[in-house]
């Protein structure tokens, strides 16, 4: 049975243009603001949310989200806590696609087989994790499989053919692709090669492909639409986000930047 990533990514196919995902860091600056910042973010058109669990030990995370992720810890997020908010978001009548995206660490200390059926019972759709390789994932890959869930891999511009086919082959939902040789964070500029190889990665998988690391401005987004199914924004959110926390418009500013970023994508 096809869960809601799985129906957006053939959505997204049929009709031609790519969606606009957003990455924020469940409870910062608390899990309430959280709530409200998504749905802005979903009436703003953000089809996909990756909501960050935070960990105090991060690899991929630049110094952004790298303070986004000590804020919510030290207002007391858990696992716990951040299931239950992606329920209240569904109670609230989001119906986009959900996946949780964080460290093994605090997934692999929570039990597998229990993580995955908490997660799609509190309605999250699937896993991002970027510090574990696909070829140590077996144990994880069979509970996603038994509960219906995606999980993300992510492939990296340094990746031969035969590694990014292997990556393809393991990912449930879509591919994640890496922009940037480094951590996350907005750039004025992305790499020259990152079309080439969104393109290198189309050619070795019919997975869905998603692109995040350094996006930040319509036109990165209008250079890369027609070279992948969706891409993702983190740093840039999470930045007005750490800028404003106390603004009683915090969501409506960080919607308004999801809307300018969708004006890039084209099409109708």
């Amino acid at each position: 049975m096809a869960n809601r990533i799985d129906t957006l990514f053939q959505d997204i196919r049929e009709r031609g243009r790519p969606a606009l995902a957003a990455y924020i860091t469940a409870g910062d600056p608390d899990l309430e603001r959280t709530q409200e910042i998504a749905l802005a973010l979903v009436e703003a058109g953000v089809e996909l949310l990756e909501y960050g669990v935070p960990f105090s030990d991060p690899i991929a995370d630049g110094p952004v989200i790298q303070r986004a992720a000590q804020r919510s810890l030290a207002a007391g997020t858990t696992v716990d806590a951040i299931l239950a908010s992606v329920s209240r978001l569904r109670a609230a009548g989001c119906e986009v696609p959900i996946s949780l995206f964080g460290a093994y660490n605090p997934f692999f200390h929570r039990g597998l087989e229990r993580l995955c059926r908490e997660v799609r019972e509190a309605g999250a759709d699937g896993l991002l994790i970027p510090d574990l390789p696909p070829e140590e994932a077996d144990e994880l890959l069979g509970h996603v499989d038994a509960e219906g869930i995606g999980c993300t891999f992510l492939a990296a511009p340094t990746s031969p053919p035969e590694r990014l086919r292997m990556i393809g082959e393991a990912c449930r939902g879509y591919v994640y692709c890496v922009s940037l040789r480094g951590v996350t964070g907005a750039r004025a500029e992305l790499p020259p090669d990152t079309v080439d190889f969104l393109d290198r990665v189309r050619s070795v998988t019919d997975k869905p492909t998603l692109v995040g690391f350094g996006i930040s401005r319509p036109d990165h987004v209008a250079l890369l639409a027609p070279h992948v199914d969706a891409m993702v924004v983190g740093s840039a959110f999470v930045r007005i986000i750490e800028e404003h926390s106390s603004a009683p418009d915090l969501p409506q500013r960080v919607a308004a930047l999801a809307r300018e970023l969708i004006g890039g994508l084209g099409g109708s």
